[in-house]
């Protein structure tokens, strides 16, 4: 084992903007003229269920900050349902993982100044094979820094268990994605909160939607749907609705939505029109490779708003779009870019780095 400074970015849960984190996090240490290596020890961003199927954070890692590390070294462990399932069974030895893992950062650490890890899932992903994010700091000898959302006080419940669990690993807590509403409850009581157990919190950011949504393009790309439409596709998508009531009821749904995307069957064309009459509804996902009649193309087209055509059943292209839509926007230089400037601003970046 090398005596590497290594930091792993962990989080209370999926989607709290780990990813961001840590490889904006190792770029602002590289500017600082030290040499990063990163590392993602459980591969747990899949497009599929097979094991070959590679995690898409450490290629953005690999893009961002110039690695040369190979996959297998970033990525030890790809930790997709079917190797959790044979997990369950037996059939991986988690003695056996964990050499590999230290294996791979011993390599990567003994060419750099610092190595940044990043968890995979929330903190406790890896409990089947003893391979939590406290078992990974401990394998690897890491501070930890959690990342954790903040919306009510409720939430502190997770830093505290996650906290207790990390022991004196923990260097401190970043909240990230904090609304302007829950800022001044954050900054009044949640933080002098945690102070008052020991706790070390070196900032909170604020909630961006550049970094939270995908853009409706993105979501065509990744869904490999088709623009039935010219409208832009530059809008951000927040959320999904399911359009499966009448158009009244639709209707109403609709109007209280923002930033939103809804699905529906492509022969729905009541709740089609009901989607395009809100207006914050950025665009329609048409299921079952129906295609939508001529008169929602033409309202579609008034209204600016553009039309995907998928051909999977409503219930598969809901799970699509809800893991795309949750995954968030951390897939190129540009929003490592943000993120380094937000923790620039916002969080003490030289007791991180």
């Amino acid at each position: 084992m090398t005596d590497t400074p290594t930091t792993l970015v962990t989080a209370t849960g999926d989607s709290a903007g780990k990813t961001a984190i840590t490889v904006a996090l190792a770029r602002l240490a590289a500017d600082r003229d030290r040499s990063v290596g990163y590392m993602k020890p459980k591969g747990t961003r899949l497009q599929s269920n097979v094991g070959k199927t590679l995690d898409q954070d450490p290629m953005l890692a690999r893009e961002v900050l110039g690695l040369d590390a190979e996959m297998h070294q970033m990525e030890p462990v790809v930790y997709s349902p079917t190797f959790v399932e044979g997990a369950i069974r037996g059939t991986e030895d988690p003695d056996a993982l964990r050499d590999r893992i230290r294996e791979e950062y011993d390599g990567i650490a003994a060419d750099n100044d610092r190595v940044f890890v990043e968890g995979g899932g929330s903190w406790t992903t890896g409990g089947v094979v003893d391979l939590t994010d406290v078992d990974v700091a401990e394998l690897l000898d890491a501070r930890v820094v959690l990342v954790a959302e903040y919306g009510s006080p409720n939430d502190l419940d997770e830093v505290l268990a996650a906290a207790d669990a990390f022991g004196d690993r923990l260097a401190g807590v970043v909240f990230n994605k904090v609304s302007d509403d829950a800022f001044e409850s954050l900054d009044q009581d949640g933080i002098p909160f945690l102070e008052s157990k020991g706790i070390t919190v070196f900032g909170a950011l604020p909630y961006e939607k550049e970094l939270a949504g995908v853009t409706v393009g993105e979501l065509a790309d990744e869904l490999g749907a088709e623009l039935l439409t010219d409208a832009p596709t530059d809008a951000f998508v927040e959320r999904f609705l399911v359009g499966a009531m009448g158009g009244d009821e639709a209707l109403r749904y609709f109007r209280r939505a923002r930033d939103a995307a809804v699905i529906t069957g492509g022969d729905r064309a009541d709740v089609q029109t009901a989607a395009l009459d809100a207006s914050g509804v950025a665009c329609l996902v048409l299921t079952g490779g129906h295609r939508p009649s001529g008169a929602v193309l033409g309202k579609a087209a008034d209204a600016g708003k553009p039309v995907l055509a998928v051909n999977t059943d409503t219930v598969t292209a809901i799970d699509r779009a809800e893991e795309v839509v949750r995954g968030g926007r951390t897939r190129d230089v540009r929003t490592v870019d943000r993120m380094a400037d937000l923790l620039d601003a916002h969080v003490d970046v030289d007791a991180l780095v």
